[in-house]
């Protein structure tokens, strides 16, 4: 629809000619074929017609005087608002020279005068539906365009919450294993970092050590100082344990009330008693007083340690019980000291002492 009309136009043509003979006769068939025309007599207002209102394409002779044809199809593709008005150039120069020029600076078609009017109308309602065509397609593609930003802003969209939530899961992941007082690993993370790993070093053959701690007489303490104390203490402990377990692979835990475990893998039993002794150094140089122990004016630890190479003859319950055998060992032997699990011969052995000698038993 063109401003101004009540009706739909199959085109708004500009005709370029400095003849006004020839202008009349286009512009009466034209119409006549239900076209919107406008003319204009020389290049300089033909481009000031098309910039005031774009044509949907521009039927330019190329003899004009001050400005030839040529000229003005250049100036026109110079500029961002015209260049993409098809123009087609209507001359009476025949010479293939003249129209090798017309297509060089922008024409898209030739016409030669005199034409025929079945010509010239079947050569704009081509070019014409080929812009058509044309305009379909860059809306199409500004279509396709927008709508891709608004996926790809979905899509990144949703990786941001994916982000979000997977981060918000590990936290809560996180949460769900670490104890809440010490900060160091509950319960369940124990559980099943130590079936993890008594399953993986399985299959490798290797060795996997486990210690098991109870802070001595804590009951006592207490009741001596009140249960805020006792909370206090065993953050202490507990950083004082991962302060002695200090590989990535090893895992210190809260076993249950003030019991605490260290599982070491890849570790045979040497190495494992030479961390029960820095554990027991670490607790040492807390200096958490305790004048209600029966073993040390300071909070002391006892350790049973086991060391298993997992196979399918024994059970994972069984490392963990051996443990906790060499733990009550530890206690019975008078506390603040470490007992190793042996397995010998004629039955169940312990080897004890702490951090200043070893016994026996």
């Amino acid at each position: 629809m063109i401003e101004g009309l009540e009706t739909p136009c199959k085109g708004n043509i500009l005709l370029v000619d400095d003849t006004p003979d020839n202008l009349r006769v286009l512009s009466s068939i034209l119409t006549k074929h239900g076209y919107y025309l406008r003319k204009a007599l020389n290049g300089e207002m033909a481009i000031t017609a098309a910039h005031a209102l774009i044509p949907d394409l521009i039927l330019l002779d190329i003899n004009m005087p001050s400005m030839n044809g040529y000229e003005v199809c250049l100036a026109l593709k110079e500029s961002e608002k015209t260049r993409n008005i098809p123009i087609i150039f209507i001359s009476v120069l025949d010479n293939v020279w003249d129209k090798v020029k017309a297509f060089k600076v922008g024409g898209i078609d030739y016409i030669t005068k005199p034409f025929q009017l079945e010509e010239v109308i079947a050569r704009i309602e081509n070019q014409l539906k080929i812009q058509r065509l044309q305009d379909q397609l860059h809306e199409q593609n500004r279509l396709l365009e927008e709508q891709n930003h608004l996926l790809l802003q979905e899509i990144n969209n949703r990786k941001k919450a994916e982000n979000a939530l997977k981060k918000a899961n590990q936290k809560l992941q996180k949460l769900a294993c670490i104890d809440g007082l010490t900060q160091v690993s509950n319960r369940r993370k124990f559980d099943e970092h130590l079936k993890q790993e008594w399953i993986r070093l399985g299959r490798q053959h290797h060795p996997l050590s486990l210690i098991l701690c109870d802070i001595d007489y804590f009951k006592a303490y207490n009741d001596t100082y009140g249960h805020p104390a006792g909370d206090e203490c065993l953050k202490q402990v507990a950083q004082a344990i991962c302060h002695a377990v200090k590989r990535p692979a090893d895992l210190v835990a809260r076993y249950g009330g003030e019991e605490f475990a260290a599982i070491l893998p890849q570790t045979h039993s040497k190495g494992a008693l030479s961390v029960a002794r820095n554990i027991q150094r670490e607790i040492q140089q807390l200096d958490i007083k305790h004048c209600a122990s029966d073993v040390c004016d300071i909070v002391t630890i006892s350790l049973g340690i086991c060391t298993m190479i997992p196979t399918g003859e024994e059970s994972l319950d069984t490392l963990i019980l051996s443990a906790d055998k060499a733990l009550y060992q530890a206690k019975q032997t008078g506390r603040n000291c470490y007992c190793t699990y042996l397995t010998q011969p004629q039955g169940e052995a312990f080897k004890c002492g702490n951090d200043q000698c070893e016994l026996f038993e």
